[in-house]
């Protein structure tokens, strides 16, 4: 029988070919789009899997409390704690062990920090039996002792081979930066193993000891407050619970946290992680490698499910449509003796065969769709690949299942209940949904959703257009960063101003409005609360390079380095902020830096400007001297950008021989956070309302060639009494046009709202006008004219005798 449901099935595609063809091309787009989140959830759920001892091994994290000890009202977690913690949980019996991992060995692992070009690799610092935790498989070396002696370094095989001819390169050394020459020490296997960890090299932990005895690093394994550098790990031993765990750690919190004597200190409540529960998994700050929150996932899958439903909308419409012209051959079974439990199968076994060939098409538009998918700046700062194995198609197998039945379901349902009397007496009168009601909700949800999509997507994509070319304040335009790398400045500005297309330069801590900022707490003499203030760290020539106006005071001294250091220069907010009267107010009184108590001077006041992203409003900003901790310089030049490269590379060259040149333009640095989050936004919605508006209009189509078919008998009765085409592309399109209509009532205010409520999120933003709305509702006019005018006008050119000579 089933055999028999699949041949009938079959044969009804080949004999519908059309409306076949619309069905599997409208199901394959949107579930192409449902299968890559499949693979990209199924992808991190392969992270650390191989791990034998996955249910045993968990991370430490931390979350900041308020002053009742209690989590704070944001409640962000922390997947970093104080190095201080192993000492502590290796005390309790119910510890196997624990591995640390710091940062400050080479680069991080995210791409868009922009690395430093003369540190050759990307990793941690970590404790000698990491290896074993993890359960990083060695090609070359000891794993009991390659993370056991100082300046050792252990490289993943792509590392290896990135930085040596060797196959084995045990033995030989590598310099990274100005932490000296590291030792290689074991060489990671290849395998097809993920990890969450990102790195290409782990250096041992024990050599920060002499780091620290250079002076390179201050306080490393004995600082409480420090909670942002380093990561926990433990492995329990069998039988111990998470509860058992949380008490370790609530004990650890009484003793060393909440009892800190000092009233500043960082007070951080810690809790855990089980190493399965890492990816995906909740968000949190200062990831160790890569990591899909499920926040992500419900939001892509969400917007997948509604192209999905769209699709479904499609099979349920034309199935209904068509139902008609089937009412005969189920009029026919019932009265042969076949139930409705036996027509519902036969539908519902339709369906899924129409799903099957739907599942072949997606697999090759999913293919044709990933390099697009990694090519994004989130898919490529997370590493994703989407990888398949048969697991994931087996669950491509099962999800086509499900789309075929949940599409046939209501036809079906719909189809199996005619009644055979009914259908074989009154085929020619009778009428089902005979004012269209369904077909119709279903034909305005779809033009709804795609109305949604288009102004979403304008909307968007304007508020991209306005943070690339807005004012930030200050003048970011023909300048280049240069990253410093510890290097000498002066002589490299002195060497630059030799020039004659350099107009300026000047050394800081970081780029302004570029994502990254520095914060710290200040407060007045005789004021007991601390005030939460960003600060940059520049030198005497900042302003100017910056074109920043001054409002009181002046800036920096060109001369006076030393006294330099004892200043600070705020902003307008920051005047506000401290309740001073007036910026001239502010002169010559005294702001205390809570990170080293010292007390700086106001110098002077500059104008506000958006020294953060334009995704947040201008904060209180502090400028202060402190030239030992600058990372770059901002190069202004006259002239072209290969001009001013040009200079900047000989000036580099002649004061440092031998370190490579980290030069980018300035303004494309700022632009790259815009860019990341709504570049990626506008890319990602943009294709989904793309498929939206093409589904869409699919199946207006279907039911625009449905309805010209089954009126051309009524279309030539018309033309020879005489009516002319405009008349009857006129009748045959009126319906939809209503149908249009409809669709942008219900989309425009749902689409406005919508939208103004994330833009009012937003202190810098545009608005969804009358031109944004024109825009969207005229391209979904234009899609339906041209959808439903193709059939209608294609309608007016049947021959009268050929559709009546039988009549």
């Amino acid at each position: 029988m089933i055999r028999n449901y699949f041949k009938t099935a079959v044969r009804n595609l080949f004999r519908h070919r059309f409306f076949s063809l619309i069905n599997i091309f409208g199901l394959a787009m949107a579930m192409s789009i449902c299968m890559g989140i499949i693979m990209l959830v199924a992808d991190q759920l392969q992270y650390d899997a191989y791990n034998t001892n996955k249910d045993s091994i968990y991370r430490v994290t931390s979350i900041i409390t308020n002053e009742d000890l209690k989590p704070s009202e944001d409640g962000t977690i922390n997947s970093t704690t104080p190095m201080p913690l192993r000492e502590e949980l290796e005390k309790y019996a119910s510890i196997d062990y624990v591995v640390r991992f710091r940062r400050g060995f080479g680069n991080g692992w995210i791409e868009f920090e922009h690395q430093d070009v003369n540190v050759p690799l990307a990793g941690y610092y970590a404790d000698p039996r990491a290896l074993e935790m993890f359960q990083y498989e060695l090609q070359y070396g000891d794993q009991a002792t390659a993370l056991r002696d100082p300046y050792s370094v252990v490289l993943t095989r792509k590392a290896a081979d990135k930085l040596f001819s060797e196959e084995n390169p045990l033995g030989k050394t590598v310099k990274v930066g100005d932490l000296g020459l590291y030792t290689i020490t074991g060489v990671l296997k290849e395998t097809e193993n993920k990890t969450h960890i990102a790195f290409e090299g782990l250096a041992s932990m024990s050599s920060l000891v002499s780091l620290e005895a250079q002076g390179k690093e201050k306080n490393v394994f004995g600082d409480w407050d420090n909670f942002w550098n380093s990561w926990t790990y433990i492995r329990v031993k069998d039988g111990t619970t998470r509860e058992d765990i949380q008490k370790s750690l609530d004990e650890i919190f009484e003793a060393k946290i909440a009892a800190n004597p000092n009233p500043e200190a960082n007070k951080l409540l810690l809790q855990t992680q089980r190493l399965t529960e890492l990816t995906p998994g909740p968000f949190v700050n200062n990831p160790i490698g890569p990591s899909l929150p499920w926040l992500l996932i419900y939001i892509l899958t969400g917007l997948a499910g509604v192209i999905m439903i769209t699709s479904c909308f499609n099979f349920t419409n034309l199935s209904v449509a068509r139902s008609l012209t089937r009412a005969r051959e189920i009029g026919v079974r019932k009265v042969n003796g076949a139930t409705r439990l036996q027509i519902f199968g036969q539908f519902i076994s339709e369906a899924i065969v129409v799903s099957m060939c739907a599942l072949v098409l997606s697999l090759a538009l999913l293919m044709l769709v990933k390099p697009l998918i990694l090519q994004l700046n989130f898919a490529r700062i997370f590493r994703w690949d989407l990888a398949s194995n048969l697991q994931v198609y087996g669950v491509f197998l099962a999800f086509a299942i499900f789309v075929g039945a949940l599409a046939g379901l209501f036809p079906s349902l719909v189809l199996s209940a005619f009644k055979p009397v009914k259908v074989l007496k009154n085929l020619g009168t009778m009428k089902l949904f005979s004012r269209m009601g369904l077909r119709k909700a279903l034909l305005v949800s779809q033009f709804t959703l795609a109305l949604v999509f288009i102004l979403s997507v304008t909307v968007l994509n304007q508020q991209l257009d306005l943070f690339l070319h807005k004012d930030h304040g200050f003048d970011m335009s023909s300048q280049l960063r240069v990253k410093v790398n510890k290097t000498p400045i002066a002589p490299f500005k002195t060497e630059l101003l030799k020039h004659g297309n350099i107009v300026n330069a000047t050394a800081a801590s970081h780029l302004p409005a570029a994502g990254i900022q520095y914060g710290n707490d200040f407060r007045k003499p005789g004021d007991k609360d601390w005030t939460m203030m960003y600060y940059f760290l520049v030198d005497e020539d900042y302003a100017s390079n910056l074109g920043l106006s001054m409002v009181a005071g002046t800036f920096f001294d060109q001369t006076a380095i030393e006294s330099n250091k004892r200043f600070i220069v705020l902003n307008e907010t920051a005047v506000k902020k401290f309740n001073f009267a007036s910026p001239l107010d502010a002169i010559g009184n005294e702001l205390i830096d809570h990170a080293d108590s010292t007390s700086r001077t106001i110098i002077g006041v500059v104008k506000d400007y958006n020294h953060q992203a334009l995704l947040q409003n201008i904060q209180p900003l502090a400028l202060i001297y402190e030239p030992e901790r600058f990372q770059l310089v901002q190069v202004r030049y006259s002239g072209t950008f290969e001009e001013g490269m040009k200079s900047v590379s000989e000036a580099w060259a002649k004061t440092n021989a031998g370190v490579k040149l980290d030069a980018r333009d300035m303004q494309g640095e700022v632009m790259v956070l815009y860019n990341t989050i709504f570049g990626d936004a506008v890319q990602v919605l943009g294709f989904i309302a793309l498929l939206a508006i093409v589904i869409s209009c699919l199946g207006l189509l279907g039911m625009a060639t449905y309805a010209t078919e089954t009126r051309i008998k009524e279309v030539s009765i018309r033309k020879v009494l005489g009516s002319t085409n405009g008349a009857l592309i006129y009748l045959l399109s009126k319906g939809f046009l209503v149908i249009i209509m409809i669709a942008i009532v219900i989309g425009v205010p749902l689409a406005y709202f919508a939208n103004t409520a994330w833009l009012e999120l937003l202190p810098y933003h545009v608005t969804v006008n009358l031109g944004v709305i024109a825009f969207g509702v005229s391209m979904l006019i234009l899609f339906a004219i041209v959808t439903v005018g193709s059939q209608t006008y294609r309608a007016t050119f049947v021959n009268p005798v050929d559709n009546l000579k039988n009549e």
